[in-house]
């Protein structure tokens, strides 16, 4: 996972996937009170990359509503893998 910026809530965040699989990727954040929220933009597939890593990339866009800490959820195909993220205030 790549990020552009600091991540802070009410802010457009742009993130890069390199994912390895097959299959169409999806991506969603959870907040630690349930609240879960969908890309504002993608999974957009990437053809191409200087970012040397496995797998394909893909970049998302994500708006977090509120500051605090965010799981966010990959699956493709069969595989599926979370990380957590601190999204601070404005």
């Amino acid at each position: 996972m790549l990020f552009f910026d600091q991540t802070q809530a009410r802010q457009d965040a742009k993130i890069v996937w390199r994912v390895t699989g097959t299959g169409q990727l999806t991506v969603q954040a959870q907040q630690e009170d349930g609240t879960i929220i969908q890309p504002i933009w993608g999974p957009e597939y990437h053809g191409g990359s200087n970012w040397d890593r496995p797998g394909d990339e893909w970049g998302t866009g994500f708006n977090f509503p509120e500051p605090g800490c965010w799981t966010l959820t990959v699956t493709r195909g069969e595989a599926t893998g979370e990380i957590r993220l601190e999204v601070v205030a404005p």
